[in-house]
């Protein structure tokens, strides 16, 4: 049987990093060693300068498909994520229709299936069109593979219901994941509230708005016993009421993305709506607060929100464009070069660490070893390289980062032993 080899690598999973080659042959790790030999009929990726990880797992992708394929469908999203060294990307549920029955969930599994460069894990809505008013069927989604649930882009405001939806949850070994917004609090917001947004003359987004859900939820986890995931948190208050529930012993997980790691409130100084995203660009201050949870542990994971949008509505004014940002394929790179922490660390922030929070270490964020499931990165730490929207797998082109030049790149991404890219470039 003809293999797979990886060659000159640097292995880092769980257990550090060796030097050594690995092979692979009906989508699994067969050997694993220093100096492998392929044969005439192997498939060979160089790897030499570069880091050979498990694949990475993104919590939090809106693939738009089915409703807005205009933005961006399945394939092009997985694209993306592959580029970018995903393995494995939780779809949002806020498609039209949404992910709240199990013929939309199973639309999107097989759309992944037939079209996607990586797995497409659809997540189900905590309540019926995310309208907070009613559960959504949680033991039939279950049933047919969904493992996390949110209503992504709306907080659940009801706390009885938020209850009964964590009391539900707890049977089924689901994982509930709060996007944190106290709506009452933001009406008509388009930025972080502070002294930005008073001299810009616009409406601001209170950093508390964030914070009372994120509590409020704390304390339910407290009550209920369930574990609770939080979405894409924003602000150093938040980082500090994870560490203390963690320290408390309570079961919660929590995520930040790179946007909220990089860019600040300030950057809408020029009214671009390129930076209106939800949860706002927050403050210094919250970033260095991000940035400690992330070094610390209080965050568990790095996941991107990639939202991608339509040229025409995001070039709309500031207070009519909708939120949100390309993530896929600058989150590896932004990590490396914003974030002073290990590379095994990061790694571990965006590979094993949100595989287990996504139900799927079983297959993805898997030690380099022999007899595990064959998804991988390779990539390049030291290589800089400049975002240029034009060149990024996107349907959209809404990338903030557009001119920078980034250190770190992926070379190779493989996925169930198959090689989806290859020195860069997608191989479909």
């Amino acid at each position: 049987m003809s293999r797979l080899v990886i060659t000159g690598g640097t292995l880092l999973d769980q257990y550090g990093e060796r030097a050594a080659d690995v092979a692979i042959a009906a989508g699994r790790i067969v050997e694993v060693g220093a100096g492998l030999q392929p044969a005439a009929d192997d498939t060979v990726l160089a790897a030499d300068g570069c880091v050979v990880s498990p694949g990475f797992v993104d919590l939090h992708v809106h693939l738009r498909e089915p409703g807005k394929e205009e933005a961006e469908t399945i394939e092009t999203g997985s694209r993306a994520a592959a580029l970018g060294g995903f393995t494995a990307v939780v779809a949002m549920p806020n498609t039209d229709p949404a992910q709240d029955s199990v013929a939309v969930v199973q639309f999107v599994r097989a759309q992944g299936v037939r079209a996607g460069l990586c797995e497409v894990l659809p997540s189900g809505c905590i309540t019926v069109g995310r309208a907070g008013e009613m559960l959504a069927p949680y033991g039939e989604l279950a049933a047919a593979g969904v493992h996390l649930f949110t209503d992504d882009g709306n907080g659940v405001q009801d706390p009885q219901l938020m209850r009964r939806a964590l009391e539900y949850a707890k049977p089924l070994g689901i994982v509930l994941a709060q996007h944190c917004e106290v709506a009452s609090l933001t009406k008509g917001a388009v930025m972080h509230e502070g002294s930005c947004c008073s001299r810009l003359g616009l409406p601001g987004w209170p950093a508390l708005a964030e914070e009372l859900m994120l509590f409020r939820d704390i304390e339910l986890v407290r009550l209920t016993g369930v574990p609770m995931h939080f979405l894409h948190l924003s602000t150093a208050r938040s980082v500090q009421l994870v560490r203390q529930a963690k320290a408390e012993g309570l079961a919660v997980t929590a995520e930040a993305t790179p946007h909220h790691f990089t860019l600040t409130d300030e950057q809408l100084s020029g009214y671009d709506p390129v930076f209106k995203v939800n949860p706002p660009l927050r403050t210094r201050a919250d970033i260095d607060g991000i940035k400690a949870g992330l070094a610390d542990g209080t965050l568990d994971a790095i996941a991107t929100d990639h939202a991608p949008h339509a040229p025409h509505t995001k070039e709309a004014p500031l207070d009519q464009a909708p939120p949100g940002m390309l993530g896929l394929e600058t989150a590896l790179a932004l990590a490396i070069t914003e974030l002073d922490m290990p590379l095994a660390e990061i790694v571990a922030a965006l590979s094993w660490k949100p595989a287990a929070i996504a139900g799927v270490g079983d297959r993805h964020g898997r030690p380099i070893a022999v007899g595990e499931p064959a998804n991988l990165a390779v990539f390049d730490p030291g290589a800089e390289w400049t975002v240029v929207p034009a060149r990024l797998a996107s349907k959209s082109r809404n990338t903030p980062y557009a001119g920078r030049t980034l250190q770190g790149k992926v070379r190779h991404t493989v996925f169930n032993g198959n090689v989806v890219v290859r020195d860069g470039a997608a191989t479909r």
